[in-house]
Order: C-alpha cells, then structure tokens, then sequence
C-alpha cells in the first residue's frame, strides 16, 4: 500500500510513478478526489454526532423548564437522518478508495532507470564462471534423456505440462542445491523458517499478490491458496506486531515449493524445465529501518551472488526499469544466469527492496527507544537461490563430452 501522502501532498509524483510504471496517471486523481470525499465525509460525521449529543442534552433541561423542545427534535430527526446517509456514503467510498488503492503498484525509487519494458533494464555487471566442459553444450532435456534423470513424459503423465520429474542423479543435485543453498545463507545470519505452503487469502493481500494476480494463483475449495512463493508467508510473519529497534533487522529464509499457475504465458519455453508450475526454491527476507533498507538490498545481492560464485556459473546483475518492476517493489535487481546449451540468460532470483509498502498492508511496524510513536519496517525479498534453472545451467555447463556430469566442489559433500 503507497504512503498517503502521495495522495495528499504529493500527486503528481505518483501520477509521474505510474505514468514510468506504464500505469494509467489519471488513476491518481481519480483516488486523490474519493480520499477528499472520505476525509469531508468523516468531518461532516464529527460535526454531526457533536451537535446530536450537545443538543440531546438540551432536551431534559427545556422540559425540566417547560421550554417547547419540538424543534431541538426536529433537529435531532434531521442529525439522525443525515447521519444515515453520510454513514452509507462513508462505507461505500472507504470501500472504492481501499480497493483502488490496492491496485496501486509501489513508488519506485529514484535510483531506477526509466523505461517501458525488460529491454530497457540495465546490466549492472557480467561475471565470467567456468567455460562449459563439452565443445558442444547441449541442452538440459537432451541431457536429462540421454542420461535418464530427467523424465517430462512420465511427469506429464501424472501433472499435464510444466511439471517436471527428476530421478537419479537429477534428485540428487537439486537437493544438493538446496542443502547448499540454506547452509550458505545461514552463515550469513539468516534464520531458518519452515512455514505453511496454505495460506488465507488475506495474507497474499499483505504480501501483494492479490487482488491483482489473483489469475496466477492456485485455489483451493477450502479458500486457502498454494504460495507462489516463501516471501508471501514471510512478509507476514510479523503481521500486527510492533517489533523493537534493537530487533532490526531481522533476516530469514524459507526453503518450499513454489506453485504458478504461469497464466498469460502459454506458448513461452514450452521445452524443458524453464517455465513451471512446480518448483523449488530457497527464498531470503529482511525486516530493516528505513534508512538502512537500501545498503541492505546491496547485501542481499551480494549474498545471492555469491551462491553463484561458488558453483561457477557465468552470471550478470540487471537492474530492472520502471517498467519491469514488480507490483511491490521500489526498486529489484535480477540475477541471471547463462545456460550454454539453451543459449540463453535465465532469471534466478529477484532481489527487492518494497520499502514500507508491504508494511503498511500487514501492518508490521517498530517503535524507536524512547519514542511512542511507530514507524512501518522495510521489507526486502530475493530468491537465493531458485533450484530449477540454476540446476539448468549447471549441468548444461558441468556436462562432458563423455558423458558424465562433473559436480562444483561445493556440492560433494552433499552428493
């Protein structure tokens, strides 16, 4: 949820912030005069109930004096009949403006290149890994058949398409990953958290998912949905609460499944392990101080990267432009890496900084020592990392022309 202050002080930043998102600027008006509406309707109210109240105490007094008390009545009918309808027109704006509200994406920051689409992002920087050990990479799915430890057939047999089956040696790598992935992270201070993979639908609300992306999600008949991702139940790990300073910043991560329905998408990297429905993936959280959220950000990409690092992987940074940010991030970073049999840069985390936008939705806040008053956190999200194309990438990279696959040093103790 934006700060309202845009609304209130500051529209034409948030009519220029979705004018560079590719948004409809006009919206903003449009929310800038139903918060007028609100705000007028809540003074009228006020005025209202304090003249009901001063003038029922009148009554007994005129007929204590034998005053004629019929038009302080009158009065009184018509307060209670303006009451009514202020109170049906409060209720139906308060509903219009939250759910217009919810449907405004966050204020990027100013570092963030203008721009309309992924080809306007900016690569941050290249970092060259390992050549790739064949002449002649080849890509996963001809890997994985040659060497039967990837079965899409049978995993389309029991899931229809964008599942994927993993047997072998396959099973083996991606939990190599995983274990790998949360024992680096943990030395780096992030705490370990297995939450529900279910969750109610007012928790995608606070995490940002909905209502906007309800068509990505999958649904259950007991009205709980699959996480898409560990961030939604992590960013409201600290819902209502108000944390201490001293408490910041606070850093997880989650191990799960992930669930997308990928809708829209039909037709996009119908071959292999690229786009599913299904897939693993090591998720990283902070809750920080504002003003320590962006140097924050820089750690959780350090962080992220290193991962890479280790197993030798070419990869690069993007910074993504206004345009190709997420609906709840003020500024995100993407880490891909190249996969030499496909030919091609594969997204493997997204690295954000929402700032106080999921915040104010879950209502997590910290109070400052010494002070009464509250302050929303900052939340920052990144993947670290997702198990599905790092696996790409490494056995396209690792795969010998003899073929076998060599395993990075890092992942051998947990072959």
């Amino acid at each position: 949820m934006i700060d309202p202050k845009y609304i209130r002080e500051d529209i034409g930043r948030l009519e220029d912030a979705l004018k560079k998102r590719g948004e409809k600027p006009e919206v903003a008006r449009e929310i800038a005069a139903l918060d007028r509406r609100v705000r007028e309707l809540k003074k009228y109210l006020d005025d209202l109930r304090k003249e009901r109240n001063e003038k029922g105490k009148l009554i007994p007094l005129m007929k204590k004096e034998g005053k004629n008390a019929q038009p302080v009545l009158e009065r009184l009918k018509e307060i209670a009949s303006k009451i009514k309808e202020y109170e049906k027109e409060l209720d139906e704006k308060e509903a219009e403006l939250k759910e217009k509200l919810l449907f405004i994406p966050n204020i990027p920051h100013e570092s963030v290149p203008v721009g309309k689409d992924e080809e306007d992002n900016r690569v941050v920087k290249e970092v060259k890994g390992i050549d790739p050990l064949s002449e002649n990479p080849l890509p996963h799915w001809d890997i994985g058949e040659k060497l039967g430890i990837i079965d899409l057939k049978r995993a389309a047999r029991l899931s229809g398409s964008r599942f994927y089956l993993f047997k072998s040696f396959a099973a083996k790598l991606e939990r190599a990953l995983v274990s790998f992935f949360l024992e680096e992270n943990a030395k780096k201070g992030y705490i370990e958290v297995l939450p529900p993979y279910l969750v109610r639908e007012e928790i995608l609300y606070g995490s940002g998912q909905l209502p906007k992306f309800r068509e990505e999600l999958y649904k259950t008949q007991d009205d709980l949905y699959l996480i898409p991702t560990a961030e939604v139940p992590l960013a409201n790990l600290h819902r209502d609460e108000i944390l201490n300073e001293d408490e910041l910043p606070i850093y997880y991560m989650a191990f799960t499944p992930c669930f997308r329905r990928e809708a829209g998408s039909y037709g996009k990297d119908v071959r292999g392990i690229i786009r599913l429905h299904q897939f693993h993936k090591v998720e990283l959280f902070k809750y920080t101080k504002p003003e320590e959220s962006y140097d924050e950000l820089e750690k959780m990409r350090e962080d992220a990267e290193s991962l890479l690092q280790a197993l030798g992987l070419t990869y690069r940074v993007v910074e993504l432009c206004t345009g190709d940010l997420g609906f709840s991030a003020a500024k995100t970073y993407d880490l891909e890496v190249y996969a030499p049999g496909v030919g091609r840069w594969l997204e493997v985390s997204s690295i954000s900084n929402t700032e106080d936008f999921q915040a104010r939705r879950t209502m997590t806040r910290f109070r400052r020592k010494g002070q009464k008053k509250t302050e929303y956190v900052h939340t920052l999200n990144g993947s670290g990392l997702a198990t599905p194309r790092v696996f790409i990438a490494l056995i396209e990279t690792y795969y010998k022309d003899d073929g076998t696959i060599e395993v990075p040093e890092v992942l051998k103790k947990y072959m």
